[in-house]
């Protein structure tokens, strides 16, 4: 490497917070014109390490260097008047203001009477807003856009500070696939203007297709630093996870289609979303849905479980015909969701790991008609341990676990309750490749129990190794069902864009 390239670097950084050593020694070169992607299981370090570089924490030991200086960033306005930008996943926004306030907040053109230059600040947002082709109003309201336009303007944010750094995380877990290329793009372009990027994700494909770099943490600690092009996908797996994990495997079982213990669904309809879908479900079959955003995917789920009233249609559980109104409804005929929004549909993020466990079983945890505290310690510690939740104990607040350790807990609430047909939105979305590759156990344990599972997923090469059958869902229908043995991704990918699959 010519060290003359080299714009940011952080050297033997360290960072204790209580009780946890959350990086311990770890380096980091970021080089002008190179996408550099920083990877590592939740828990990794990742996070506490882009805090850093972007003022929010302060290292205990270490060194960092711009442009071979060494400098300390003393707060996030510090690092982005250093021209080192962070684009978070969950983009930080004030809802009210418009696009222009939000781009230009703490800077806004002044008048000479000391006021606000509204005009002025209009015509540079949307001079930065060209810059990266987003066709965005500056005067709308930042907080009634798309995630994926809020993010656009977050990376033209970057750009007006004339950041020579820039780093984004986990981008892609709030945009869809087209806008995820153009983002790709916009990354090629900063790569060309000799700008440094970091570049953090749990999609080993995007970091084969983006990379030109990669550092994985793991424990705090710096496994190494390996040009993309000298490793392959095998690799870099065993350096997340310590060991081989083999995302495609397939388990062989057979699935008893005759049996009489079915789920059924009969024509089913709700407005343009859900339109006429029919489905039967065997005992221990995963049934996976494939679509692309907007098809009906998340909606179908919705409407199963009652969240939302269908219009017409019939559900059948084990040739018994089913009155749903409500989840709740759901849950006493043994049908449960896990939703893909995690936060704010699964868990109850200020209350601890027992509290969420215990919630929907609270009336099989009482004593002489109270609820026994000792009854729920148990349960709670019983599916902790059962589920592998990482934590020191089940009191332990749900806010502070990592995603997959909080899908874990979603998971451990309805797999206590010994339900019988388990439908999972997203189940894998933003953790780590272990913990997706424990979520998918899981998973297949179910169905080894003879549960129902449909299982909705975006990620092609999830649903082909671990679906029985597929459904491919495009504008609110079902377009096909394929078995996995003649599965593709050529074919999924035809099915759900309204192509007849070749």
């Amino acid at each position: 490497m010519n060290e003359e390239n080299v714009i940011f670097e952080a050297r033997g950084i360290s960072k204790n917070f209580p009780g946890v050593k959350a990086l311990d020694n770890v380096d980091l070169k970021i080089v002008a014109g190179e996408v550099h992607c920083l990877a590592g299981e939740n828990g990794a370090g990742k996070s506490t390490l882009i805090e850093i570089l972007g003022g929010t924490h302060q290292m205990d030991s270490g060194q960092l260097l711009l442009f071979n200086k060494s400098i300390k960033i003393q707060s996030p306005k510090h690092a982005q008047e250093l021209g080192i930008a962070v684009l978070h996943q969950e983009v930080p926004i004030l809802r009210d203001l418009t696009v222009a306030e939000n781009l230009f907040l703490g800077r806004q053109p002044k008048s000479k009477l000391g006021f606000v230059d509204y005009k002025t600040m209009y015509k540079e947002a949307k001079k930065w807003l060209d810059v990266i082709h987003a066709d965005i109003d500056p005067k709308k309201v930042l907080g009634r856009l798309s995630v994926s336009k809020q993010q656009l303007v977050s990376i033209a944010k970057a750009i007006s500070l004339k950041a020579q750094v820039i780093i984004f995380d986990e981008p892609s877990a709030v945009l869809t696939d087209s806008e995820l290329r153009r983002l790709f793009e916009i990354i090629s372009t900063f790569k060309t203007e000799g700008k440094g990027i970091v570049y953090i994700s749990h999609r080993l494909e995007e970091i084969f297709e983006i990379g030109d770099k990669v550092t994985v943490l793991r424990n705090g600690k710096l496994v190494g630093s390996e040009p993309i092009k000298s490793i392959n996908r095998d690799v870099l797996v065993q350096m997340l996870v310590g060991h081989d994990v083999s995302e495609s495997y397939i388990e062989n079982k057979s699935v008893d289609a005759s049996s009489n213990k079915t789920f059924e669904i009969r024509g089913i309809n709700r407005g343009d979303q859900v339109k006429n879908i029919n489905l039967t479900i065997s005992s221990g079959e995963i049934f996976g849905i494939y679509g692309l955003v907007g098809s009906g995917r998340t909606e179908f789920a919705r409407a199963i479980i009652g969240a939302d009233k269908i219009e017409s249609g019939q559900i059948f559980l084990d040739g018994n015909k089913l009155k749903i109104s409500s989840p709740s409804d759901a849950i006493k005929y043994g049908i449960c969701l896990v939703p893909e929004d995690r936060k704010n549909q699964g868990i109850l993020l200020e209350k601890s790991i027992s509290d969420n466990i215990a919630l929907p079983s609270l009336k099989s945890l009482k004593r002489n008609f109270l609820i026994s505290y000792r009854k729920i310690s148990n349960y709670s510690n019983k599916y902790m341990q059962k589920l592998k939740i990482s934590a020191p104990d089940s009191a332990q607040v749900v806010k502070f676990l990592s995603g997959g350790n909080q899908q874990k807990v979603v998971l451990a609430k309805w797999i206590g309750m010994n339900l019988n047909v388990f439908i999972f939105d997203e189940p894998t979305r933003g953790i780590d490749i272990g913990a997706k590759e424990e979520i998918r156990n899981l998973i297949r344990g179910l169905a080894r129990e003879k549960k129902k599972v449909i299982l909705i997923s975006s990620e092609i090469p999830e649903i082909l190794s671990i679906a029985d059958r597929i459904g491919v869902m495009h504008e609110g229908r079902l377009a096909a069902i394929i078995n996995r043995a003649d599965a593709t991704k050529e074919k999924l990918v035809a099915y759900s864009m309204g192509s007849t699959a070749q």
